[in-house]
């Protein structure tokens, strides 16, 4: 008898399980891991006896534990990321909608491109020849997606931790808005994650998500961090504001405490739960929507929306573009400027109002016209 025989008087719901299988498991399914790490880390989780700090050098893992205290602990580099960090005591959130300020630089969408976002920030002087704040009482924005893809996630994320410190104490600040991936990750779909970091989480015995776990100093960070940001009259998000979703924004502080809370859970309870299904979803959610881009909507119906929602622009990541872009007459600013691809990025610039970006040689231009994208 032939396979396909064989396959045919199997009953239809194991056949078609038999068949998806491999499309399901391609789906959420890691790569296979690196032969060899150079160097990656801290990884910092509290323990009852404080903190214990984990690196991957030269593909061995060296492990530093320092004792429990109430204010901050500095711990120095061993390899991977390069400056002492301040670990701070775990926080709570805090408000997600603030007053306008008069200084807004924001991009996104980094995935792992540690070296050129160092450099992006230097020619713009948002931070200096030391990778230290330099940019006074301004606001960053990042606007999701530094997980996967590029090979130095965990300097990216300590860069942005230490930033927002060193801002704070000089009256500005650091803002990281979670995006799609950062969702990914820590509900275990690991299908773009890079293969060095498998092979970390080999060597340091935790799946990867447990990295970033709540008893992770990234990972309480991460769960601290807003999906919906309004400064002003400037809404930031990772992918953007649906029409159907209009009240997700008018409820800010109880969507972002929802998605909050919701991190870490498994994926089919966060895409199929009462309360979470319509965060996750894959085509609408504020984590994934692209209807600004792929024609869903036109110019007067962004226009009412914002109006709906008292906006005067809505700045997304998400939706890759070769250059900060400008839709829908300035009302749609889209700001993934494929940083992910390691040969190019941009920044944006609000500036009382006014809007340029900058590019990676330090100069500063005009918006581009923004083209329909798909991807």
């Amino acid at each position: 008898m032939s396979i396909f025989q064989s396959l045919i008087r199997l009953p239809a719901v194991l056949l078609l399980t038999l068949l998806l299988a491999p499309v399901l498991a391609g789906a959420r399914e890691a790569p296979p891991a690196a032969a060899h790490v150079d160097a990656d880390g801290p990884y910092v989780f509290r323990t009852r006896a404080g903190l214990r700090a984990e690196w991957i050098c030269n593909d061995k893992v060296i492990r530093h534990t320092l004792p429990a205290r109430a204010a901050s602990s500095v711990i120095t580099p061993e390899c991977g990321y390069p400056h002492p960090l301040t670990v701070l005591p775990p926080a709570s959130a805090t408000t997600a909608q603030l007053p306008a300020t008069a200084r807004i630089v924001a991009l996104s969408d980094i995935h792992g491109q540690y070296g050129l976002l160092v450099r992006l920030l230097r020619a713009h002087h948002v931070i200096d020849a030391h990778d230290r704040w330099s940019l006074g009482n301004a606001t960053l924005v990042i606007a999701g997606d530094v997980f996967d893809r590029g090979p130095q996630v965990t300097e990216v994320f300590w860069l942005l931790y230490s930033l927002q410190q060193q801002a704070k104490a000089v009256g500005g600040a650091v803002h990281f808005v979670l995006g799609n991936h950062e969702t990914m990750v820590l509900y275990d779909t690991l299908s773009y994650v890079h293969p060095k970091y498998i092979r970390s989480a080999e060597l340091l015995g935790r799946p990867y998500p447990e990295l970033y776990g709540p008893d992770s100093t990234l990972g309480q960070w991460l769960r601290t961090r807003p999906v919906l940001l309004r400064i002003g009259d400037t809404l930031f998000l990772h992918g953007g504001i649906a029409p159907e979703n209009l009240d997700l924004v008018r409820r800010l502080a109880t969507t972002n405490a929802t998605y909050r809370a919701s991190l870490g859970r498994p994926r089919d309870e966060v895409k199929n739960g009462r309360r979470t299904a319509r965060l996750y979803d894959g085509k609408n959610s504020p984590i994934w929507y692209r209807g600004y881009f792929d024609g869903q909507l036109d110019g007067d119906q962004v226009e009412a929306l914002l109006k709906r929602l008292k906006l005067a622009r809505i700045v997304v990541g998400h939706t890759s573009m070769p250059h900060i872009s400008s839709f829908h007459d300035g009302r749609i600013i889209a700001i993934d400027s494929s940083i992910k691809n390691g040969e190019n990025g941009e920044l944006l610039f609000i500036e009382d109002g006014k809007l340029s970006r900058g590019l990676l040689d330090g100069s500063r231009v005009p918006l581009a016209e923004g083209q329909p994208r798909n991807n």
